[in-house]
C-alpha cells in the first residue's frame, strides 16, 4: 500500500471515530432536550396521558393560532421537529452503509421517532404526536439528503484528484 492509500485509510477511521463520537453526543443533548429540558415543559409531575393520534391537527392548530401562541412556539414545534432530526439522518448514512440507501434513513427516523414518541407518553413527560412522526421523520429524510449531497461533491472532488 502506498503512503497515500495509508493516509487516507488512518483519515478515514479517524473520521469515522469522531463522527460515532459527534453522533453519541447529539443523541446525549436530544435525549436530554426531549425528556428532561425544564425550558420545554419536560417535568415528571403525576399528569393524564396526552397524545395526538389525528395527523395535521396539532399542525394545523399551530398554524391557526400562530397569532395567539406566537412565531417563537411555531416555529419550536414545526421546524424545531425536523430541525432535531436532521443530524440522525445525516450520521446514520454516514456511519452504516446500509443507511445509504434513502428507504433505510427515512425509516430509521422513523422508527427512532416513534420510540422517541412512546416514551414520552409512557413516562408523561410528553405527549404522543403522530404530527412529530411525520415531522421527525422528514428531518430524518432531510439530513440523509444532506448527506448524499455533500458525499456527492466529495466523491466529484476525488474524482478530479486522481485524474490531475
Amino acid at each position: 500500500m502506498t503512503r497515500v492509500g495509508k493516509l487516507k485509510k488512518e483519515y478515514g477511521k479517524t473520521l469515522r471515530i469522531c463522527s460515532k463520537a459527534i453522533f453519541g453526543a447529539y443523541l446525549v443533548g436530544l435525549a436530554y432536550f426531549l425528556f428532561f429540558a425544564e425550558s420545554t415543559g419536560r417535568t415528571f409531575e403525576d399528569r393524564n396521558y396526552h397524545y395526538n393520534l389525528e395527523l395535521f391537527k396539532e399542525i394545523g392548530r399551530f398554524i391557526q393560532y400562530r397569532d395567539f401562541l406566537g412565531t417563537g412556539a411555531v416555529l419550536l414545534n414545526l421546524a424545531g421537529n425536523i430541525v432535531a432530526f436532521l443530524p440522525f439522518g445525516f450520521f446514520l448514512p454516514a456511519l452504516y452503509p446500509r443507511c445509504r440507501a434513502f428507504f433505510y434513513t427515512a425509516f430509521f427516523s422513523f422508527e427512532f421517532s416513534l420510540c422517541v414518541e412512546t416514551i414520552q407518553l409512557v413516562s408523561k413527560v410528553g405527549s404522543f404526536d403522530v404530527d412529530d412522526l411525520l415531522l421527525n421523520t422528514i428531518g430524518g429524510a432531510g439530513g440523509w439528503l444532506i448527506f448524499f449531497w455533500i458525499d456527492r461533491m466529495r466523491r466529484a472532488y476525488e474524482e478530479k484528484e486522481e485524474q490531475l
